[in-house]
């Protein structure tokens, strides 16, 4: 998401999705007087198959594979190292992935009436300073040239349609999603000084010429005023810097559950700047805020990448041991179809999953895991036939509700060109933040599914009080390990990187929780910056 002050508000949460079990629940519509059905489909990561990495009951291995270069992972980091190795000229490699499919967090759902995200749904306008992604969004015409300025000229078909943000803020819609209408002239003048210290933040540099704040976050600087932000949280700078409006905090508290996860009390000073200041809005004239958004989501620049692994994936393969033998490193994978063990021997392998996956994967890494956090993450597909509100400002693409215990919803069919729509397709987005997330994790998964559509709709009703009998179908989709949030001293603490560090020069790491915070930039770098470290010996940061 993205707010109306031209400064970055960012929904990129993080759900992949599996079949499973559906539950068709009748009631009765009190105001039309007749039964309807209400369908409500609950998945998630194919965690059960996951959860088997843990006790390691797998069969014996029965085939072999020989490959020079393997991926593991088949997100948007592995998706992006599989692009980087080809630009190289290697086309020898494949890519494993647990999933049916491949795009990781940026992943897609149809039903008959839209697209719609499972997870990432949009991606800001890049820095002018990143030309590796400009340059990939000019192969995908994403990019469809530049002005006389230098300025690139994106394809406004991909662009988010106006209206594009609300926020229901004291019992009224209202444009943009910065508390403004209602406010004290107090609130206001917090509102105004903290939009001007994050505009500072924006252009600050260390005396080297680095931003402080950057994206990918590998080109900022490293100075001890820097480092000084990560060991506090977003709560202790907000009070130390004499804030006190509760409008500012609950908008702060937002945008860093948007964006992380974990909400201001948690999450570190410097993440919740860098929301922010990370992005120097420096490639648009106006100097907008506009972003890149489709209705499947961050799933359309996935199936881009996906174009460079044609014929060169497994799917349904968990990778679920890798050692090092000779001068070669050896996979151990199970096929989920055939419940068969294969051994794939690679000269190298880009290891493209997580921390709390690698554990299992790799020896000696459980300490390591044990200092990277993940949020679970909720997200609900819902088709109704209204949206009934007060209509004080229309439906945008991105709608938020102050006050409710979730993120709000995206309007999945706003792109559309054809805008009357027989039944509208949002989906909602809910992040468990917590100071005890294992603990959160063990909730998600023990509710029932009743509870969940329960806890959808009560939220929804604030803003929309007969969403409940207005809903045709509810999809809800749960993930335990969302994505990685920046506690303090993370970022620019040692436990990212001791767990970057190549073994034996035989195996490379490329995965968003080895930057601290979960953005496609992150993910896109991560890849190119793996196959160069691992092919050349560099990096683009180096």
């Amino acid at each position: 998401m993205k707010n109306g002050e031209n400064y970055n508000n960012s929904r990129r949460t993080f759900f992949k999705s599996i079949a499973a079990s559906l539950l068709i629940i009748p009631f009765l519509d009190a105001c039309k007087e007749k039964a309807i059905t209400l369908l409500i489909r609950l998945s998630g990561t194919n965690h059960i198959l996951g959860h088997q990495l843990r006790v390691q009951n797998f069969p014996k291995p029965t085939k072999e594979i020989s490959i020079p270069y393997l991926i593991v992972g088949g997100g948007i980091s592995g998706l992006s190292a599989a692009r980087q190795l080809t630009k190289k000229g290697i086309t020898d490699f494949l890519i494993v992935e647990l999933e049916d499919h491949l795009g990781g967090n940026s992943s897609n759902g149809e039903n008959k009436y839209s697209k719609y995200p499972l997870g990432a749904h949009y991606l800001p306008l890049p820095n002018l300073e990143d030309k590796e992604l400009l340059q990939f969004l000019t192969e995908e015409k994403i990019i469809l040239g530049y002005d006389a300025n230098g300025l690139p000229q994106f394809d406004e078909t991909q662009l988010t349609f106006a209206p594009d943000e609300r926020l229901f803020y004291k019992n009224i819609w209202q444009e943009g999603l910065v508390p403004k209408q209602g406010n004290s002239v107090v609130e206001d003048e917090e509102l105004n000084r903290f939009f001007k210290l994050m505009a500072d933040f924006r252009i600050k540099k260390d005396p080297d010429g680095k931003f402080w704040f950057m994206i990918p976050l590998s080109q900022s600087a490293t100075n001890e005023m820097v480092k000084a932000l990560d060991s506090v949280t977003m709560q202790q700078w907000f009070v130390s810097n004499n804030f006190t409006s509760k409008p500012l905090f609950d908008y702060i508290d937002y945008c860093c559950k948007d964006d992380f996860g974990l909400g201001i009390d948690y999450v570190s000073a410097y993440a919740g700047i860098h929301y922010f200041a990370g992005r120097k809005q420096n490639s648009s004239p106006n100097k907008g805020d506009t972003v890149l958004t489709w209705p499947e989501g961050n799933a359309r620049l996935a199936q881009h990448l996906q174009k460079y692994v044609v014929g060169k994936s497994l799917k349904n393969h968990l990778v679920y041991n890798i050692k090092i033998d000779g001068n070669k490193a050896v996979a151990t994978v199970f096929d989920n179809k055939t419940k068969t063990s294969t051994t794939i021997t690679a000269d190298k392998i880009v290891l493209a999953t997580p921390q709390f996956v690698n554990q299992y994967l790799l020896e000696n890494r459980k300490n390591l895991a044990k200092q990277f956090h993940y949020t679970p993450w909720m997200l609900a597909t819902i088709v109704v036939s209204d949206l009934v509100d007060n209509n004080s400002f229309p439906l945008c693409w991105d709608n938020v509700i102050y006050g409710s215990k979730g993120l709000g919803y995206v309007y999945d069919q706003h792109q559309s060109l054809q805008q009357i729509q027989d039944k509208k397709v949002i989906t909602y987005y809910y992040s468990f933040s917590s100071s005890d997330l294992k603990k959160t994790r063990r909730y998600l998964y023990k509710k029932p599914k009743e509870h969940w559509k329960q806890v959808v709709f009560n939220d929804l009703k604030i803003a929309h009080p007969t969403i409940e009998e207005d809903t045709e179908s509810i999809e809800i989709h749960l993930l335990g390990h969302g994505m990685v949030s920046p506690v303090p001293g993370f970022i620019y603490g040692q436990a990212k990187k001791e767990a970057a560090k190549p073994i034996d020069n035989k195996i490379y790491f490329a995965h968003t929780d080895l930057a601290g915070i979960s953005v496609f930039e992150e993910a896109f770098h991560q890849g190119i910056n793996a196959v160069n470290q691992m092919i050349d010996g560099t990096t683009m940061d180096s």
